[in-house]
């Protein structure tokens, strides 16, 4: 009997490092490895690879003749001459750079100038305010410091040096273009942009091609430049136009591919690189998945207790409006926010209405995010709804409200990882575009009662405006 030929897709994500291993014709997961990552908000590198290890142990990667890395985007990796790590890797949830990601914007002369040079306006999250945190609060280490990459390039470049196949750092266009000094449009870097943030110059990671073979382990297994991972999900999910992913995970994503790139002065839209040749306008929020499961331990009951209350309730939970921003906030920029809960009276004061607020807050502010991407041109015919989250049964029930369009759920699956593989098999065999595979989808919806929804944006936009005026 002929094997068939596998390839392996790697999600390097906040939490966790999955492996993948999949058929290199159809896309068919044949295994799965997973590694637990710290609940941090800056981690030291190493524990990226104490999980990829535990995740790859007992022969996981037996067989596979390509591999490729997803990760999560922004994240700020020093390392010095020696390419040892010089500090620990500040996420893209740390937001202790708020202030200088503030001082970055106005020091080009507006979000307006970002968005025209590079197409993201910094915040927090971005990689170029991080490395201004680094210059202003500890001058010692960007005095270290060589080059920067993200964690999709180390942990890319540290499984090549494993292997002896290490010959240079890369990266690709897509994670590259959520740095903050990396143009989408262009598919160049902005040294000024980077010189700007850091107060010097640094070296960074070339840009490879979508499909480019950037190492050979020792025995031969082809290593693709990988991607950011919500560049992995889209080719994971193989978008098409017309679709939307929406995306709640630790945090939650709207995005699309255009065919274009887009510029927009508020910020809220991120004109991203995809990991083919063309566009990702993305929208970030920081608050998803951890919404569901915060409300859960707020009610006692677990998330099967969760959704079962809040199905129990009527649409709009009685009035009770949740702005979800438990962690601070991305989009908008809230980074100091906390949550908070509006329209509490005797009469609407359940568990029922309670947690059907928890639900629609956390969709509500994804359903905002969906019309930005809209407005930016990508027309909306579905929602692909994916993540952790995405299994709720009153997050599939009420999304469709919300959103205003069908929404379907694709069959569980690690689509990073899954995008990343595609990308290794892609790698093989060449070609001007990725193998085609099947994603099954496991669930469709269309919606119900869209006036319902559209009350609840309502008082939810309300809620912000009084809030926290003037948010975007």
């Amino acid at each position: 009997m002929t094997q068939r030929p596998l390839v392996a897709g790697v999600d390097t994500s906040t939490q966790s490092c999955k492996v993948a291993v999949c058929d290199a014709e159809t896309g068919e997961v044949v295994r799965i490895g997973r590694g637990t990552h710290p609940d941090a908000t800056e981690v030291d590198p190493a524990r990226w690879w104490q999980a990829w290890e535990e995740a790859t142990s007992g022969g996981l990667l037996d067989g596979v003749s390509a591999l490729a890395v997803g990760g999560q985007q922004h994240g700020m990796v020093l390392l010095d001459d020696a390419d040892e790590v010089v500090r620990p890797a500040l996420l893209w949830n740390d937001t202790r750079s708020a202030g200088t990601a503030r001082d970055l914007v106005d020091e080009l002369g507006g979000a307006a100038a970002w968005a025209e040079a590079v197409g993201v306006v910094p915040l927090a999250a971005i990689t170029a305010a991080k490395l201004r945190w680094v210059r202003d609060h500890e001058p010692d280490a960007m005095a270290r410091a060589a080059r920067v990459v993200l964690p999709h390039d180390w942990l890319t470049g540290r499984i090549l040096s494993a292997a002896g196949g290490f010959e240079e750092w890369t990266t690709d266009a897509g994670d590259a273009s959520g740095t903050g000094y990396f143009s989408a449009a262009t598919r160049e870097y902005r040294p000024d942009l980077l010189r700007l943030a850091a107060g010097r110059d640094l070296a960074v990671p070339r840009v490879a091609g979508p499909a480019e073979v950037v190492g050979r382990t020792r025995d031969g297994m082809v290593v693709a430049p990988g991607t950011g991972d919500n560049m992995g999900a889209a080719l994971g999910l193989g978008l098409r136009r017309g679709d939307v992913v929406v995306s709640l995970g630790t945090s939650g994503t709207a995005f699309a591919r255009h065919d274009r790139p887009t510029a927009d002065a508020r910020g809220f839209v991120q004109s991203f690189a995809d990991a083919e040749d063309a566009f990702l306008p993305l929208v970030c929020t920081l608050n998803a998945a951890r919404v569901l499961t915060s409300g859960a331990s707020m009610l006692g009951v677990d998330l099967a207790g969760l959704d079962a209350l809040a199905l129990a309730a009527e649409p709009g939970a009685g009035g009770l409006t949740l702005l979800p921003f438990l962690d601070g906030e991305r989009t908008p920029n809230l980074p100091e926010a906390t949550g908070s809960l509006h329209g509490l009276t005797r009469t609407n004061a359940t568990p029922e209405n309670l947690a059907r607020a928890v639900v629609e807050g956390m969709l509500l502010g994804l359903a905002d995010a969906v019309d930005a991407v809209r407005d930016a041109g990508c027309p909306v015919e579905r929602v692909l709804l994916i993540g952790g989250a995405a299994k709720s049964a009153a997050v599939q029930r009420i999304a469709p409200d919300l959103f205003g369009a069908p929404v379907a759920v694709p069959a569980p699956g690690e689509y990073v990882a899954v995008g990343a593989a595609r990308q290794a098999a892609w790698a093989v065999a060449g070609g001007a575009e990725a193998p085609a595979w099947d994603v099954p989808v496991e669930a469709t919806a269309d919606p119900v009662a869209p006036e319902r929804g559209a009350e609840a944006r309502g008082r939810y936009a309300d809620a912000l405006a009084t809030t926290h005026p003037g948010a975007v």
